[in-house]
């Protein structure tokens, strides 16, 4: 009788172990629940994306009107005789700030004057068309 006991015992713990912890157990089942929900909600998704794909290639075929919006959209193409206006916007309309003064005012810094290019004697450089020598 007791040796019965202990080994229903034993099943019981045995059976619990795999309820809670083991293979197939409800930890694994709720998180294969959440991973279908989550690949049922991206296949959703998908199958939007698809159906969106498939209408455009539908109008792309059809008509000349969306292949029109196609070029100038990604293109940039025009029609003769339209004009082109770009807007970039996030720029301010405040011209730049005037430079800062040096740090040390009663130094004040010379000019530096600009290196001017010179063709040299034997050098392959030669003036420039309509310069001066």
């Amino acid at each position: 009788m007791r040796i019965l006991i202990f080994t229903l015992l034993l099943l019981l713990g045995w059976l619990q172990y795999r309820l809670w912890v083991g293979e197939g157990s409800l930890a694994e089942v709720h998180a294969l629940k959440a991973d279908i929900a989550r690949q049922t909600q991206e296949l959703t998704q998908l199958r939007a994306r698809n159906q969106a794909l498939a209408a455009e290639v539908a109008d792309l075929k059809s008509g000349n009107e969306a292949l029109e919006e196609r070029a100038r959209m990604d293109l940039g193409m025009i029609k003769p005789g339209e004009v082109f206006l770009q807007v970039i916007e996030g720029q301010s309309a405040t011209p730049n700030p005037a430079p800062r003064p040096e740090a040390n005012p009663g130094s004040a810094a010379a000019p530096k004057p600009e290196a001017k290019a010179e063709a040299k004697p034997g050098s392959k450089l030669g003036p420039r068309p309509g310069s001066k020598p």
